[in-house]
């Protein structure tokens, strides 16, 4: 298994219950395919630093998982999908 960081954000218009429907899918997404996620850090709304489809603030969202390397393609799928998503990346960080 290979471990990874993704960040995603979210339309800050969101809702509580909202938001936590939005985090518990995409851990869905991960437990799902085989994934084991370590943390989950919401960093709250911030100022964007440049606007995204005339959004000038967002949600910031950061999941540190491990998983083996075909579930990244399918966690970007989703993302690309989910409609409240503004922007995401995935990282896979190096195994020290």
């Amino acid at each position: 298994m290979n471990r990874y960081e993704t960040v995603f954000i979210l339309h800050p218009s969101l809702d509580e219950e909202a938001l936590k429907a939005n985090i518990e899918k995409f851990k869905g997404v991960i437990e799902n395919g085989k994934g084991v996620v370590e943390n989950i850090d919401l960093w709250g709304k911030r100022k964007l630093a440049y606007d995204i489809k005339k959004v000038s603030e967002g949600i910031y969202v950061l999941v540190n998982f491990n998983s083996d390397p075909e579930l990244p393609k399918e966690l970007d799928r989703v993302f690309r999908i989910t409609d409240t998503v503004i922007r995401h990346m995935i990282i896979k960080l190096d195994d020290k």
